[in-house]
């Protein structure tokens, strides 16, 4: 017998617990004095309608533990240590936890995400590309 099933909610509060989330501003001024890597997990239609955070790195979800392991032989340029800051954004915030917990089980021990997802960092009025 196993553990009793969770749903999403308690989930992301589990791992939520393991990450040091950030907000919009802080991610900015981390990604400002190149102490972090933004990589945007957003699916294209709402790049395409909301824009792009200028700098970061655009990864579909279901390629982000290929591209962003240092070790693997699809990764990214940018995927250069298991040290690096990486920071999630999604939409609003909350798959972005999911896929930040993802790449700690792969060694990127700094990972992390943006609370709130693009939309709070557009509502800071943190630049935006469209």
């Amino acid at each position: 017998m196993g553990e009793r099933p969770v749903d999403i909610d308690e989930l992301l509060e589990r791992v939520r617990l393991g990450l040091d989330r950030v907000e919009a501003r802080a991610a900015h001024a981390a990604v400002s004095e190149g102490d972090a890597l933004l990589v945007d997990i957003r699916y294209a239609a709402l790049r395409e309608r909301d824009g792009l955070i200028p700098g970061a790195l655009v990864v579909e979800r279901n390629e982000l533990e290929w591209r962003l392991d240092p070790q693997g032989s699809h990764r990214a340029a940018e995927a250069t240590s298991h040290d690096l800051r990486v920071v999630v954004v999604c939409n609003e915030g909350y798959a972005s936890s999911l896929a930040a917990a993802s790449l700690r089980q792969l060694g990127l021990h700094r990972a992390t995400d943006l609370v709130g997802g693009f939309q709070a960092w557009k509502a800071a009025g943190l630049p935006v590309t469209t």
